[in-house]
């Protein structure tokens, strides 16, 4: 990992947007900061598409997308996006599965919670989880004491031997039935609501992550960026980010957005 300061002038100047990971990314410990919230808010102010793409349920994500200064939001690890269309007021939903493929997987994944909470000492279903609509979050270290990697490699086998599949965060272990990620969603994202096809102009992005669920964005995209504390999940991590923040969390994001407001004023 390169430190974020050995960016180029010429890269950052061919950027157009930023998508990013919530937790430990744009928060720290556990809270959104001033600093955060203004450097997506200068971005976009800057005319570059700002998206969170998270594993949070579809509750918050509502919110996020109407209040925050985002151009829309892929959440619950890629099982949808949200996009406000400001000028019709309306809220624009798509998900990967269909409102009967979404019912009949939770009542799975909810037998799967039970288990895994009985099974795995100081394993808690996540305070999030009511207002989930696709999957199932096992705190490991939001609101419980954190867990051994023992017991969350024991959480990962349980899940993914029922055919869910399973990621780790900084907060939580996700299981889902489907193949979809992060990656997958924010290309869908990337044509339906900014018209771009992210195969064809991915390095005109940056994506920046803490953990080993943004794993698949760190692989595919050239302008990766982990903010200074991936580096607790760096053995994780099949491929690692390109750069690497010098501060943790929200701050290391207001690195990103520091560089990029910089470069498009000419600074």
């Amino acid at each position: 990992m390169k430190p974020l300061s050995t960016f180029s002038k010429k890269a950052s100047r061919s950027i157009r947007g930023v998508f990013t990971d919530i937790d430990d990314t744009l928060t720290t410990a556990g809270r959104l900061t001033a600093e955060a919230y203004v450097a997506m808010e200068q971005l976009q102010g800057l005319g570059m598409a700002v998206v969170p793409i998270t594993g949070r349920p579809a509750g918050w994500c509502d919110q996020i997308a109407r209040m925050w200064p985002v151009d829309g939001v892929v959440g619950e690890n890629g099982a949808f996006y949200f996009h406000y269309d400001r000028e019709s007021r309306r809220m624009i939903r798509r998900y990967i599965d269909s409102n009967e493929e979404r019912t009949s997987k939770r009542q799975k994944l909810i037998a799967l919670g039970c288990r895994i909470v009985q099974e795995v000492p100081g394993a808690e279903i996540s305070a999030d989880q009511l207002y989930r609509e696709t999957d199932l979050a096992i705190d490991i270290r939001e609101d419980v004491v954190p867990l051994s990697p023992t017991s969350v490699d024991r959480i990962v086998a349980i899940l993914s031997d029922a055919g869910a599949t399973a990621k780790i965060s900084s907060i939580h272990v996700n299981g889902w039935f489907g193949t979809y990620d992060k990656l997958t969603t924010t290309k869908l994202f990337a044509a339906d609501c900014l018209g771009v096809d992210i195969d064809v102009c991915e390095d005109n992005f940056i994506f920046t992550g803490d953990s080993p669920n943004d794993g698949p964005m760190f692989e595919f995209f050239t302008n990766s960026v982990g903010v200074a504390n991936v580096r607790n999940f760096e053995d994780q991590l099949k491929i690692p980010p390109a750069y690497i923040t010098e501060k943790k969390g929200g701050a290391g994001f207001s690195e990103v957005s520091e560089l990029l407001v910089n470069t498009m004023r000419g600074l």
